[in-house]
């Protein structure tokens, strides 16, 4: 048959353009193949229907199987693939070429509120937006052109990267929170933003601690401060100092790590504007909370007072962070021998961890009830 039939074919069945599109989708994904939008499949249509232009092997063998009928074809499979890639290039350059200062905007806004959604709701609801959000992004960046457009789109993609990292360790998946972490450095050094840059490496150490490789995480912890240097703002460099902390912590390091926590009060802004780095959240409670969790895991009796502080001072939108915090105090409580305080708080973490269903959490909380709280 020829190219010339289609509206015959489609005519005999009742479809119009819409489902015969449609069903080449369908067949498409049988095999894994992908097809440009729907705008230019309808031009292809009809150009094909015209006689203007005549089927690649790829097509015909598409609308042989939509059809169930044999198509002529005069081109070669690597012409037919070519042949279809060449218009889905043009339209995601043109989609790339419609971004804007407001359309950033837009796409900041929405990682924003996939945080605050994962703050309260936890990542098993919100890991895939996550990513459906990032495979957006990343498109429109790889189809971008050089400019302060793509540099800005660096920086977003970079955020949101790190965020689907985050929530995929959240949910126990390291491998994959690495994969984000990857991508978001990737981004940021396409933003040229060193704050940025610093924070996603550092925060890929994460994966390492919970795979118990602490040596190698406080590595890439110290290596993200010190390629940073001071070239970035206080506050980021508050936050690099508690990371290390935390890692140095994990080693057993209790000197080295309380150094560290000081040297992060000392750079820690009075009054933190969020608006400069709205992917970093640390204040005087949140650095509290930190500083509490390094010393529960030294065995340090003091850090029942830090954490029950910064609990005290915890809004109470950070369901995740409260589970962590009632954590750490079960910890601090048993280092302290008071077990039935232990067993009360992390009988509390626990509920929060379900609550959001974090893996992370609730392992953490499971090695502690196996240690002897229950």
């Amino acid at each position: 048959m020829h190219a010339t039939e289609i509206n015959d074919l489609c005519r005999s069945r009742g479809w119009s353009r819409a489902r015969l599109i449609h069903e080449l989708r369908r067949v498409a994904r049988e095999s894994h193949d992908e097809l440009p939008a729907d705008a230019s499949l309808r031009r292809m249509i009809r150009e094909w229907a015209t006689g203007r232009r005549g089927f690649s092997a790829f097509y015909a063998g598409l609308m042989g199987a939509v059809f169930g009928a044999d198509f002529a074809s005069g081109k070669s499979t690597a012409e037919a693939r070519e042949s279809h890639t060449e218009p889905e290039l043009l339209d995601r350059l043109q989609s790339a070429a419609t971004v804007d200062s407001g359309l950033i905007l837009l796409l900041e806004q929405q990682t924003e509120m996939l945080r605050v959604l994962d703050r309260r709701l936890g990542a098993v609801h919100l890991l895939k937006q996550s990513e459906q959000h990032l495979a957006q992004l990343g498109d429109l960046l790889c189809h971008s052109l050089p400019g302060p457009l793509r540099t800005a789109l660096g920086a977003t993609a970079a955020e949101a990267a790190a965020l689907a990292g985050w929530q995929a360790l959240d949910l126990g998946d390291a491998a994959k929170a690495w994969k984000h972490h990857e991508t978001a450095k990737n981004a940021a050094r396409e933003s040229g933003d060193l704050a940025i840059l610093a924070h996603v490496t550092a925060q890929q150490a994460y994966a390492l601690l919970d795979a118990d490789r602490a040596e190698e995480a406080a590595h890439l912890m110290k290596y993200a401060r010190e390629s940073a240097g001071t070239a970035i703002p206080e506050l980021m460099r508050s936050w690099l100092w508690a990371a290390e902390a935390e890692s140095l912590a994990a080693l057993g390091e209790a000197s080295a790590s309380r150094a560290a926590l000081d040297e992060a009060e000392r750079l820690l802004p009075p009054s933190p504007a969020r608006a400069e780095l709205p992917y970093i959240v640390l204040d005087s409670t949140h650095l509290g909370r930190w500083r509490g969790h390094c010393l529960a895991r030294l065995g340090a009796t003091e850090a029942v007072e830090d954490l029950t502080e910064s609990l005290a001072g915890l809004d109470s939108t950070f369901a995740r962070a409260a589970a962590g915090l009632h954590a750490d105090l079960a910890l601090a409580y048993s280092v302290r021998g008071d077990h039935q305080e232990a067993r009360e708080q992390a009988g509390k973490a626990q509920a929060l961890a379900n609550r959001t269903s974090s893996v992370r959490q609730k392992q953490r909380i499971a090695r502690l009830l196996s240690s002897g709280l229950s």
